[in-house]
C-alpha cells in the first residue's frame, strides 16, 4: 500500500503540477451539467427521504424502472446513500457499470471507502481514480486522513501528508485541519501541534481539534492551557469546546474550572444542548460531585443515549450499583435502546450486585440487541457470571468466541481464581501463552489471586520470579498481589519484606499487609501497621478497619477491635457494612462475651444477614452455648434453609453438651431436607504436586503406606500426653471413635507431607473446613514428636504449629 501512494506521488509530481481548488470547481462544474427536469422527477424526491437501507432498496426499482439509473444525478445519488448507510458493496455495485463516470462519482464513491473505514481499500480506489486521469480534490485527502484512525495507520497518514503537500493543499484550511486531526488520533498530539502552529488562518474547528487531541490523548492540562491560548486570542470556545475541554478538567478532578466551564456555558446558551450537558452531568460525577451530576441529569429536557450512559456509569464507579440498575431500567421505560456501552454498564452493576437473575436478562437483551458478538459485550458478560459464581456459563461464553481479546483471558483467569478454581485458572493462563497472546499486568495479578488461593508455596515462588523476569515485581498492584499471595501461602515474613521493599503503596497494598497478620493472628502487628498508616498520606477505607476488627477478633484484642469499630465511623464517617458488623459480632462472641454479642446483633441498625448470625453461632460452638445457638440457629435456617453447614454446627453443640436426642432431631431434619455435611478436603504440596485427602477416604495411591504411618504416629504422640477427643463421635465404640478422629483428612495429609520430606522440612496443609479441636490438639503433639513445623491454613485463618505449640495460643 505504501508503494501504491508512492506511486500516486510520483505521478501528480510529473504529469499534474500543483493547481487551485477554484480552478477544480470550474472544471468540475463543467463536467456534472444535469437537465432541470432530472431534479423534479418523484423519484429524487424519495431517495432524499431515504433513511435506511431498507427504504433505499424499495425506491430502487422505481429508479430503474423509470430508465433514472443512466442519469448522472440518480448514479451518484445512490452511491452517495448506499455508503452513508455502510453499504459500501451495494455502492461499488452502482458505480461499476456506469460507461461515462463523472469525476463526482468517483469522489462520492472514495468517500464511501473513507467512511466504512476501509483505509486499504480507500488507497487503491484513490489509486485507481489517478489512473482514470481523475484529478484529486482537497476532500479526496481529508476522506483519507479520516480513515487514518489509530497509531497502525500513522505511516499511511504520513504519505497522504505529504501527498496533500505535493498537491497543492498545504495552505487549505480543511486540508491542514484534517491533518491535525489525525494525528491526534493517531496519538501525535506533538505533530498535530505542528501542523496547527504552522497554520497561516485558524478557525474555531482547528482550535477545537487540538483541545480535543490534547484531552482525549491523556494531556489533560495543555488542553486547558489551549483553551486559555484560545481566549487570549480573542477566539470565542463554542459549544464543541466546552464539550472538548470537560474530559480534561474531569481528569485533573479540578472542580472548580468545571463550575467556571459551567457557568460561561449558561450564560452562552448551551447549557441546553445534549451533548453539553451530558458532558458536564459525567464532569461532576468524576469529580466527585454526583448529587450534581444527578440533579444536572434530571433536570434535562432532552436526553440521548450518552446522556444514560454517563449517569450509570457514574453510579458505577461511586460503587452504588443498585442505583445504577434503576438508571438503566428507567433507560428501558423510556423507550431509549441501549448501546454496547449501556449493557456493559449494566452488567458491571449486576456483577457488583452480584444478581445473576438481572444479569441474565441483560444477557437476553444484548442478544434481541444483535449485541452479543460484540467482544466487549460478551467478554463483560464473561466477567458479570464469575462474580455472579456461574464460572461454568462464562467459561462456555469464553468458547464460543471467534475473537479472543487479552481482556477475555484475563477475565476468565481472574474468574477461576475468584470461584476457588485456581487449577483451571492456571490452566487458561498455560493455553492463553500457548496461543502467543502477551500477559500484562493484570494477567499477573489474576494469575498471583489463583496461587494466593492454592496457597502453594513452590507456585508463589515461580510467578514471583516471572513478574521479576518482565519487570513488573515494582508495579504497585503486581506487588500487592505478591504480598497478599505470600500471606496467603503462609510466608507471612516474606509478605513484609515485600510490603517493606515496595516505594508506592496503595491503600489495597496496606490492606492486604494488615489482613494477612490478621490470619496468622498475629494482632498487633496488625494494630501496629494500622497504626503508622494512619500517619502517612492514606486513608483507611472500610476494607482496612474489616481486615483489623478481624486480625483483633483472632487475636482476643477485644477493646482495641471495638474502639476501631467507632474510629471507623466517627473519625473517617465510614459506614459499617454487614461485613464489619459480622466481625463485630466474631470479635465479642469468640472473647466469650456471649451476652454483648446478641444485644450488639439485637441493636444493629439494619437487619443482620447470615454472615452476622453465622459468627454468633460460631462462637457458641467455641463456648458450648446452647441457649444463644438455638436463637442464632433458628435464624440461620430461616435465612439460608439449604445450608448444612449451620445445621452440622448447631448438632455439634448439642453433642458437646450431651443433648442427644436434640443430636438427632437435627440429623432426622438435615435427612428430610436431603442436606449433607461439606466432606473435610486437606491438601499438601510435595514435589511441585498437589496432594488432596479427605477424611476416612483410601482413593490416594498411597493410602496403605499412609494409614501405617499414622497408626504408628498416634501411638507415638499418646505416649507424649494426646488424648483423643471422643465426644466429637456419636453412636459407636470408644475404638473406633479414635479410628474416625484419626482418619481426619488433615492428620493424613500430615502423614503423607511428613513421609514425603527430609526432616527439617516445613510440612504446609490446606483445608477447606474449620479445623476441628481434636485434630488441632493433635497436630501441636505431631510438632512436638516429629520436630517439624507444620503450617495448617483453614477457612478463617492459619495455624502454625512448632515443638507441641500453635500460634493462635488455642484462641481461634
Amino acid at each position: 500500500m505504501s508503494s501504491q501512494l508512492a506511486h500516486v506521488s510520483t505521478i501528480s509530481r510529473i504529469q499534474n503540477p500543483p493547481f487551485s481548488s477554484s480552478h477544480h470547481h470550474q472544471f468540475l462544474s463543467q463536467r456534472t451539467y444535469i437537465p432541470a427536469k432530472v431534479y423534479e422527477h418523484p423519484a429524487a424526491l424519495l431517495l432524499e427521504r431515504c433513511s435506511s437501507l431498507e427504504d433505499l432498496r424499495r425506491v430502487l426499482p422505481l429508479v430503474f424502472k423509470n430508465g433514472l439509473s443512466q442519469e448522472h444525478l440518480f448514479q451518484t445519488k445512490l452511491v452517495s446513500l448506499f455508503c452513508r448507510h455502510g453499504s459500501v458493496a451495494e455502492a461499488a455495485r452502482v458505480f461499476e457499470p456506469v460507461d461515462d463516470k463523472l469525476d463526482v462519482l468517483y469522489h462520492t464513491m472514495l468517500k464511501g471507502y473513507a467512511k466504512v473505514p476501509d483505509l486499504g481499500k480507500a488507497v487503491d480506489f484513490f489509486v485507481r481514480m489517478r489512473c482514470d486521469d481523475v484529478e484529486p480534490v482537497v476532500y479526496n485527502f481529508t476522506y483519507l486522513l479520516k480513515a487514518c484512525g489509530d497509531e497502525a495507520e500513522l505511516g499511511m497518514g504520513k504519505e497522504v501528508h505529504g501527498l496533500l503537500v505535493k498537491s497543492g493543499f498545504s495552505l487549505d484550511l480543511f486540508a491542514m485541519t484534517g491533518l491535525e486531526n489525525m494525528y491526534a488520533k493517531c496519538r501525535q498530539v506533538h505533530e498535530a501541534r505542528k501542523v496547527f502552529d504552522r497554520m497561516p488562518e485558524r478557525d474555531l474547528v482547528s482550535w477545537n481539534t487540538m483541545v480535543s487531541g490534547y484531552s482525549q490523548n491523556g494531556l489533560a492540562r495543555m488542553a486547558l492551557e489551549m483553551v486559555a491560548l484560545m481566549c487570549e486570542e480573542n477566539r470565542k470556545p463554542s459549544f464543541i469546546t466546552v464539550v472538548s475541554v470537560l474530559p480534561a478538567v474531569s481528569a485533573l478532578g479540578l472542580i472548580s474550572i468545571g463550575k467556571e466551564v459551567h457557568g460561561y456555558a449558561m450564560r452562552a446558551g448551551f447549557d441546553s444542548l445534549v451533548n453539553v450537558s451530558t458532558a458536564l452531568v459525567d464532569m461532576y460525577a468524576k469529580c466527585g460531585s454526583l448529587n450534581t451530576a444527578r440533579r444536572l441529569f434530571d433536570g434535562m429536557l432532552e436526553k440521548n443515549v450518552v446522556s444514560w450512559n454517563s449517569m450509570i456509569d457514574a453510579y458505577v464507579q461511586d460503587e452504588n450499583p443498585k442505583e445504577a440498575m434503576v438508571i438503566f431500567e428507567k433507560m428501558l421505560d423510556e423507550g431509549v435502546k441501549p448501546t454496547d456501552v449501556s449493557i456493559m454498564g449494566a452488567l458491571h452493576a449486576c456483577a457488583d450486585l452480584g444478581n445473576l437473575e438481572k444479569g441474565r436478562f441483560i444477557h437476553k437483551l444484548s442478544v434481541d440487541l444483535d449485541l452479543d458478538r460484540n467482544v466487549s459485550v460478551v467478554n463483560s458478560l464473561i466477567s458479570m457470571y464469575c462474580k455472579c459464581k456461574d464460572v461454568d456459563t462464562a467459561a462456555s461464553l469464553f468458547g464460543k468466541l471467534r475473537t479472543r481479546t487479552l481482556v477475555s483471558w484475563n477475565a476468565m483467569i481472574l474468574g477461576f481464581a475468584q470461584n476457588g478454581r485456581p487449577i483451571e485458572a492456571l490452566n487458561y493462563f498455560s493455553q492463553m501463552r500457548a496461543w502467543t497472546v502477551k500477559p500484562d499486568t493484570f494477567t499477573y495479578v489474576s494469575v498471583i489471586t489463583a496461587l494466593a488461593e492454592l496457597s502453594v508455596t513452590h507456585q508463589a515462588k515461580w510467578i514471583h520470579g516471572v513478574v521479576m523476569r518482565n519487570c513488573l515485581d515494582e508495579n504497585v498492584f503486581v506487588a500487592t498481589a505478591l504480598v497478599d499471595m505470600y500471606a496467603k501461602c503462609g510466608a507471612i515474613t516474606t509478605a513484609r519484606k515485600i510490603f517493606d521493599m515496595m516505594s508506592e503503596r496503595h491503600v489495597t497494598t496496606w490492606n492486604a499487609m494488615i489482613d494477612g497478620y490478621g490470619t496468622h493472628g498475629i494482632g498487633k502487628a496488625a494494630l501496629e501497621l494500622f497504626e503508622e498508616m494512619r500517619k502517612g498520606d492514606i486513608k483507611p477505607n472500610g476494607v482496612t478497619f474489616l481486615s483489623v476488627i478481624s486480625a483483633c477478633s483472632h487475636s482476643g484484642l477485644v477493646e482495641a477491635g471495638v474502639k476501631c469499630f467507632h474510629v471507623m465511623k466517627e473519625g473517617y464517617s465510614i459506614e459499617p457494612s454487614m461485613d464489619h458488623y459480622g466481625a463485630m459480632v466474631d470479635l465479642l462472641g469468640r472473647a466469650g462475651l456471649l451476652n454483648e454479642a446478641w444485644d450488639f446483633i439485637t441493636q444493629m441498625p439494619v437487619k443482620p444477614a447470615v454472615n452476622v448470625y453465622g459468627a454468633m453461632l460460631g462462637a457458641c460452638q467455641i463456648h458450648k452455648n446452647v441457649s444463644f445457638a438455638e436463637k442464632a440457629a433458628e435464624r440461620l435456617f430461616e435465612l439460608t434453609p439449604d445450608d448444612g453447614g449451620y445445621h452440622v454446627l448447631l448438632a455439634n453443640i448439642y453433642r458437646a453438651a450431651s443433648m442427644w436426642e436434640k443430636v438427632g432431631q437435627v440429623r432426622v431434619s438435615m435427612l428430610r431436607q436431603g442436606l449433607r455435611k461439606t466432606p473435610g478436603c486437606s491438601m499438601v504440596e510435595i514435589k511441585n504436586e498437589v496432594h488432596s485427602f479427605f477424611s476416612g477416604s483410601t482413593d490416594h495411591p498411597s493410602s496403605k503406606r499412609v494409614y501405617a504411618f499414622l497408626e504408628k504416629l498416634m501411638c507415638k504422640i499418646k505416649e507424649a500426653g494426646y488424648v483423643p477427643d471422643t465426644k466429637l463421635i456419636l453412636g459407636v465404640e470408644d475404638d473406633i471413635k479414635e479410628q474416625l478422629l484419626s482418619s481426619h483428612s488433615e492428620k493424613l495429609a500430615i502423614s503423607y507431607g511428613l513421609l514425603n520430606t527430609t526432616a527439617g522440612t516445613t510440612i504446609h496443609v490446606r483445608k477447606n473446613l474449620r479445623v476441628c479441636a481434636d485434630c488441632h490438639n493433635a497436630t501441636k503433639y505431631i510438632s512436638l514428636v516429629t520436630g517439624r513445623e507444620i503450617i495448617v491454613r483453614d477457612m478463617q485463618r492459619f495455624h502454625h504449629f512448632k515443638n507441641g505449640a500453635c500460634s493462635c495460643g488455642d484462641y481461634w
